[in-house]
Order: structure tokens, then C-alpha cells, then sequence
């Protein structure tokens, strides 16, 4: 755990945080008049993982899940792209926001 952190928390490098919903990606899709399938979606994921030298910038990617499990065009899992990188993939785990109970919606 302690490498993993160190890892992600290297110098000059930061955290992609390519964890959309397919609800929130759909709402940036409309606004460029791209249509929210699941091939978009894969094919805008591949685009940002295949980024050439991102591995260069990037330490960490928050995944959502959908991503997590998905491959670009040639078979290959987001994730090993990711790892072929140097870059540690993880995933986004929370279901959006809930009100908690006994705070009165505060």
C-alpha cells in the first residue's frame, strides 16, 4: 500500500480522472453532438489511454467501471494500456451521492 501511494503520489506527475458516469459522459457527448453508446465511450476511453507519452505525466487513473473492464480496438484491456505505462489504474467505487440518514440533508 505504501509503494502504491508513494508511486502515485510521484513528483511532476498527477491523477487522470477519467471515472464519468455513463450518464455524465453522455451530458459531454451531447454537448459535442456525439451520440452516448458504449462504442463512443470505449472509443473516447481509448483515445485518453493511448494518449502518446502519458505515462510521462500521469502516475494513477480513476476508472469508472465500465472502463475498468473494457479493451481498446485491438483487444488489449484499458487497464494493461494503463500498466504498459507505468500508470496505476484504479476504480471509482462510490454509486453517487445519498442522502445520509439522522443529518437532516446537511
Amino acid at each position: 500500500l505504501i509503494a502504491t501511494a508513494n508511486a502515485i503520489a510521484t513528483r511532476g506527475k498527477g491523477i487522470l480522472a477519467s471515472d464519468e458516469s455513463n450518464g455524465t459522459i453522455g451530458k459531454r457527448f451531447a454537448a459535442i453532438g456525439v451520440e452516448n453508446t458504449a462504442e463512443n465511450r470505449r472509443k473516447y476511453r481509448e483515445l485518453l489511454y493511448t494518449t502518446k507519452g502519458l505515462g510521462e505525466h500521469i502516475s494513477g487513473a480513476i476508472m469508472f467501471d465500465e472502463a475498468i473492464r473494457s479493451s481498446a480496438a485491438d483487444g488489449t484491456s484499458f487497464v494493461d494500456l494503463l500498466k504498459a505505462e507505468g500508470i496505476i489504474p484504479g476504480i471509482k467505487v462510490d454509486k453517487g451521492v445519498k442522502p445520509l440518514s439522522g443529518t437532516d440533508g446537511e
